[in-house]
């Protein structure tokens, strides 16, 4: 906005200043009209006109350094617009690209949400009530993990190794039965990595 608004700024500058220069132009060229008519005979006056348009020729030679100045500066603001644009335009380019990854990525989540969620409808068709509800009921206290893997002797809820009578109990259990750590009280998951 800043770049687009000094190079706005500048084009205005610049074309005040060349109308400043026809201005001292049309009047330099008017002078010297009257100069080569020979309408002005009085030779102070002709002294004064000759005096008048050397003048405005150095005004004019100011003036149009002043537009080249001007016009360096508006190809400058032009160049750094143009270049900010572009930026911009890459930049929203970028935010689209990765607005659609993002998305992509989220529908890929909600479907396998909608995946895992079917198979656990399946799976807990299968599974007992009573467990069922235990279950919910541990998940709701620890923050939505009701059940963990024992992994080499470490309950993988608490990440706490279970001491050895605690294994013992584990290992002595029916492979039917419902094991809980001692720690956190999630329902322990037995693996051939259990470490049992």
């Amino acid at each position: 906005m800043a770049a687009q608004t000094e190079e706005s700024d500048t084009a205005r500058e610049q074309t005040k200043a060349e109308q400043d220069v026809d201005q001292v132009r049309q009047r330099a060229t008017r002078d010297q009209q009257r100069l080569d008519s020979g309408a002005v005979t009085n030779p102070r006056d002709l002294e004064n006109l000759q005096s008048e348009i050397a003048s405005l020729a150095k005004r004019q030679s100011d003036l149009e350094d002043v537009v080249l100045e001007v016009m360096e500066r508006r190809e400058s603001a032009t160049g750094r617009a143009a270049e900010l644009g572009e930026r911009v335009e890459s930049v929203g380019t970028e935010l689209q690209e990765t607005t659609a990854r993002r998305d992509a990525a989220l529908a890929e989540i909600d479907a396998e949400v909608e995946s895992v969620r079917k198979e656990r409808e399946t799976i807990a068709a299968a599974v007992p009530d009573d467990l069922i509800k235990l279950y919910d009921k541990i998940r709701e206290r620890e923050g939505g993990v009701g059940a963990a893997k024992l992994f080499q002797r470490r309950c993988e809820g608490c990440r706490l190794e279970l001491n050895i009578t605690e294994l013992n109990e584990v290992r002595e259990a029916p492979a039917d039965t419902v094991v809980r750590c001692e720690n956190c009280r999630r329902i322990l998951v037995r693996t051939p990595e259990s470490g049992l």
